[in-house]
């Protein structure tokens, strides 16, 4: 008797982790679904392979092609394919363009009438220290700008636009709600993570620390505004004028240089408001541009985060995306993090802000890159995706939300599973679900098909 018990104890602590797929990019294309009788027979086999689900890009530039008219259908016809299977349907509103970031195979721009809005307020758009307007997204600092059009003629703001979308698309698979859907995912920026697009395809490359992208006329007063309000006006006047650019390495700029006995160079005599160069990321002015920058971004996830959990029904899970931007994890400045709206140096731990954060707004947070090493990676470039990970998830953990996982780049080898298993019950805990990126050709091919059932054997048995 007490070993059936001992026995069913262990099996009640062993908590299994689902594994769903990621559909390809382009799916679902303005035509509707790509292929419907490969994708019905693909997502029969992933079943077949113990997979629990499916997760789809709701692409805004597809759905919603004149202001408060939208199109769902093929996402209602996606749904039902996912229940008559038995998978899971995991949607991310998808308010980001397709087409620009790594591994992107797709172009889906927002849509035209959005961008439409941006040939006369150019500050709409993310800008950087050189005037490169991006239309990857909608800044946040326009979040409360009613520049946008509406069905009865009010304008309304881009905060407005996100949570009429979420409220159609709730409406349009209302039946599938709580059942064939458990989670929404809401996308908070580039490539649909909570982030600045500081690494843009067209001018970064890996491991560049990135720029800030504060430049917009309504960054650059909100900005002036927060300089004001901490008693220091000089530093209101633009980012940091010695952070490289794109492409450079920390230790070749002022600001991500680490200086072990930094002085803070601002005088707080009045008469002296010029900045001084050298001022760099442990500065005064440094803690107060990465706090203005970096909260910003907090404030912009609440924003769209606290109606979205209004709108979606309390039998749905709603999570958001947080970037893995390991490069330079391991230099004391954390530069790629800071350039993307992470403050993650200077003591501060960006990822249980965030945590905190999502916990307020009612949200769970998905994470990616759990497949890395960080033996993988150029050892010039100072990565940490491995301890990156695992701060994300004690934060997670700390914090009380469910903390998901995902693949950065398709791996279809025995180490990149093992490394996802180990990060998946790594420091005690497991992680609620893992996200596969994603089903396509190679991920069919027998041999890599073989691996990745042995996968996920393993996952629901952790």
């Amino acid at each position: 008797g007490s070993m059936r018990l001992a026995v069913l104890l262990c099996a009640a602590l062993a908590a299994a982790v689902d594994v769903n797929v990621m559909l390809p990019l382009d799916a679902v294309t303005a035509r509707g679904i790509t292929d419907p009788q490969q994708l019905q027979d693909r997502l029969q086999t992933m079943a077949g392979a113990g997979v629990h689900g499916i997760m789809v890009d709701v692409w805004w530039g597809i759905a919603e092609p004149a202001p408060q008219q939208y199109n769902f259908t093929a996402y209602v016809a996606l749904a039902q394919i996912a229940q008559r299977i038995g998978l899971k349907m995991q949607p991310i509103m998808s308010f980001h363009q397709c087409g620009g970031n790594v591994g992107d195979t797709c172009d889906i721009p927002l849509p035209t009438w959005v961008l439409e809005v941006g040939n006369n307020h150019p500050e709409i758009f993310y800008t950087d220290r050189e005037g490169h307007v991006n239309r990857e997204y909608l800044s946040l600092w326009a979040d409360a700008q009613a520049l946008f059009a509406s069905q009865n003629g009010t304008p309304r703001t881009p905060v407005q636009l996100y949570s009429d979308y979420i409220t159609a698309f709730v409406s349009a698979l209302q039946s599938y709600m709580g059942n064939t859907i458990a989670t929404i995912q809401v996308g908070l920026g580039p490539a649909g993570e909570l982030r600045y697009p500081s690494y843009p395809s067209a001018y970064w490359k890996f491991c560049g620390v990135g720029e800030f992208q504060c430049y917009d006329r309504l960054a650059l007063a909100a900005l002036k505004q927060a300089a004001a309000d901490a008693g220091h006006p000089e530093w209101g006047n633009s980012g940091p004028d010695n952070s490289g650019s794109y492409n450079d390495v920390p230790s070749s700029t002022g600001f991500f240089s680490t200086q072990m006995d930094h002085r803070h160079r601002y005088s707080t005599n009045l008469s002296s408001n010029v900045s001084v160069p050298g001022d760099n990321y442990q500065s005064d002015y440094g803690h107060f541009f990465l706090s203005w920058y970096s909260q910003s971004l907090v404030a912009h996830s609440v924003a769209v985060l606290q109606p979205a959990r209004n709108i979606v029904p309390a039998s749905v899970n709603i999570s958001a995306k947080v970037p893995g931007i390991h490069w330079w994890y391991k230099d004391p400045s954390h530069a790629a993090e800071l350039t993307a709206g992470l403050y993650n140096t200077n003591n501060m731990n960006a990822y249980a802000t965030l945590a905190q954060s999502f916990r307020q707004s009612g949200a769970g947070m998905d994470f990616t890159c759990l497949e890395m090493l960080d033996s993988e990676q150029p050892s010039s470039c100072e990565c940490g995706p491995f301890e990156l990970v695992q701060q994300s998830k004690a934060a997670a953990h700390a914090a009380g939300i469910a903390f998901a996982g995902e693949n950065a780049l398709a791996r279809y080898d025995g180490t990149a599973y093992n490394t996802i298993e180990t990060q998946t019950s790594a420091l005690g805990y497991p992680i609620k679900e893992f996200t596969y990126l994603r089903l396509g050709d190679a991920l069919l091919q027998p041999d890599n098909l073989a691996t990745f059932r042995s996968f996920v054997a393993t996952m629901r048995a952790i």
